[in-house]
């Protein structure tokens, strides 16, 4: 392809050629020279914050919208943090993004449009603060009685100082130390949430003093003009601050976020002052009605108990009296006592006399006794002898009954019923059948008989028992020998030995 000049006319035509970057060029140029600055009302649509930090948002009104952007440099200068939803009136120029051919606006300065915008922005805002608890009432703090150092955040230059000052030294002079801030601008809100933080980052017994309580003060204005104490950071830092604060900001009809964020709302800044310490003259009044009453209240209580103390006294006597009286009575009763202990001493001996008297001689009592046990033996030897005689009259009278004949009688019975009996025993006997050639098995472990061919199994140990003696034994075969009938043959017959 061959270069041209952009602007040469083609061949058979007079309208000149331009390339995209030309065209945009010579857009830009004509666009941000006819509208160098303009000012646009309309409502925020959507805003994007990349991590650039630049924020790039939509303007728009019924029918149109214009891509705008605010470079990060220009941000915190802003009065107004872009929010969708807002309207606001925005102060930029006009300029063309030629990569996406489109033209746009750079906003440098943003405010809110209206009154009405505005109020509807901060109770959107006062809603979102308040589910997140920051205007709980748990989360406020008690102002101290009289504080020893208190902090004011405020204008320097101002009157606002000059009549917190004026009002402090009339009621209680106390240590005030000021942290000068901007109170309306672009750097306003950011300066107060500062000196706030500021405060309660001096440490307790530093070479600056700690407040003990905080004032943020600002004489009234505008609604404008009263913004950087809407600003979301002054409101977190006054609900952070753990030194009491009274928010004094504007006159007693306005309102704003940070009243709700305080401990305590003053009306304005010379109702701060008279909130942060008491009235010296009163309160030295008060402490001198104090002790007036307590002085008072002491002086009647002693007379009161130097009242009753009289009439204790009174009613209890002498104590020099009582004592000598108590002293009477004590040797009284020690006399009382030493004649009762000799008395009964006396009555104790006579007592003894008379059991003394009573109770026989010893040897009289061992004389008795001896002669008590000779006539005991006496009767034990007698009644022995009566005894002795008794069994042999006794026997000689069984005798009698008992003779010779009635006692072999007797014998002779026994032994003819003990002869039958051993006939009958020898009858029962086996021995005679073992002495006609029979024989007896036995189990060696038990010594019991055989009964049956069954227990004699082929292989078990026995003892046979002879007439004149035993022999062991094992039983052979396979089987047990079957008994001999009259009709078999040849009777079968196992190995025995």
């Amino acid at each position: 392809m061959t270069e041209q000049n952009a602007n040469t006319p083609r061949p058979g035509s007079n309208l000149p050629e331009f390339t995209i970057a030309e065209l945009t060029g010579a857009l830009k140029r004509t666009i941000e020279g006819e509208f160098g600055l303009v000012r646009v009302r309309a409502e925020i649509g959507k805003v994007t914050v990349p991590r650039s930090g630049h924020v790039y948002l939509t303007l728009k009104d019924d029918s149109c919208t214009l891509e705008s952007v605010i470079w990060k440099g220009q941000l915190p200068r802003l009065m107004v943090r872009p929010e969708q939803g807002m309207e606001v009136v925005c102060t930029g120029r006009l300029t063309i993004y030629g990569s996406r051919s489109q033209y746009q606006m750079v906003i440098e300065q943003m405010e809110l449009a209206g009154e009405g915008a505005i109020l509807k922005m901060l109770e959107e805002r006062r809603r979102r603060l308040a589910a997140e608890g920051l205007f709980e009432a748990a989360r406020k703090r008690a102002l101290p009685f009289l504080p020893r150092v208190i902090g004011v955040v405020t204008s320097p230059t101002g009157a606002v100082i000059r009549d917190i000052l004026h009002r402090l030294s009339d009621r209680f002079p106390r240590h005030v130390l000021v942290w000068p801030v901007a109170v309306q601008g672009d750097t306003a809100a950011g300066q107060v949430a500062a000196a706030i933080e500021g405060f309660n980052a001096l440490p307790k017994g530093g070479p600056v003093p700690r407040p003990d309580l905080l004032i943020v003060a600002r004489g009234g204005g505008s609604l404008e003009d009263l913004m950087p104490f809407n600003e979301e950071i002054v409101v977190r830092a006054a609900a952070a601050s753990a030194i009491p604060l009274i928010s004094a900001v504007g006159h007693e009809t306005d309102t704003t976020l940070i009243d709700f964020a305080a401990d305590r709302r003053a009306p304005t800044p010379t109702a701060a002052a008279e909130m942060a310490v008491p009235v010296r003259a009163e309160l030295l009044g008060r402490v001198l009605d104090c002790a007036r009453r307590l002085e008072a209240g002491t002086a009647r209580l002693f007379g009161e108990r130097r009242t009753r103390l009289d009439a204790l006294r009174r009613g209890l006597g002498d104590p020099a009296r009582l004592i000598e009286t108590a002293m009477q009575r004590l040797d009284d009763r020690g006399e009382r006592l030493d004649r009762a202990a000799l008395g009964r001493i006396e009555r104790c001996r006579a007592w003894l006399a008379e059991l003394g008297a009573r109770l026989p001689h010893p040897r009289r009592q061992v004389a008795e006794t001896a002669r008590h046990i000779v006539q005991l033996g006496d009767r034990l030897t007698a009644c022995g002898t009566r005894l002795a005689h008794r069994p042999a009259e006794r026997f000689q009278a069984l005798s009698g009954r008992f003779g010779p004949e009635p006692v072999q009688r007797a014998l002779a019975d026994r032994a003819a019923r003990l002869a039958a009996a051993g006939r009958l025993l020898e009858s029962y006997s086996y021995v005679d059948v073992l002495r006609r050639g029979y024989a007896l098995v036995l189990d060696p472990a038990t010594g019991h008989a055989l009964g049956s061919a069954q227990e004699a199994t082929p292989g078990r140990a026995v003892s046979i028992r002879f007439q004149d003696g035993e022999a062991p034994a094992v039983i052979g075969g396979s089987k047990p020998s079957r008994p001999a009938r009259a009709a078999d043959p040849k009777p079968e017959q196992g190995t025995l030995l």
